[in-house]
């Protein structure tokens, strides 16, 4: 069973990732179509960073990826130590 501090985790992250969606999809769908002048895009930032934002975590997160990878192999091929 899931602890209390472990549901408020879990709804923490699935409030944050829910803001990040909304926020995200505001920007690329919506804004597009709304006047430049219109007061609310001083809340977004600059269109080239919708597309760069996520290329940047993406290869952020192939990197650590790779990086895992790597050390459980390099750590699945040294040699154990014998016991006598």
């Amino acid at each position: 069973m899931a602890t209390g501090s472990d549901r408020l985790a879990g709804a923490g992250l699935v409030a944050l990732s829910s803001i990040i969606f909304v926020y995200y999809t505001v920007w690329v769908i919506l804004l597009p179509f709304i006047d430049g002048d219109h007061v609310i895009h001083i809340f977004f930032l600059p269109r080239e960073y919708a597309v760069l934002l996520p290329l940047v975590a993406a290869l952020v997160l192939l990197l650590l990826i790779g990086i895992f990878v790597t050390f459980i192999t390099w750590k699945s091929r040294s040699p154990k130590k014998k016991s006598q």
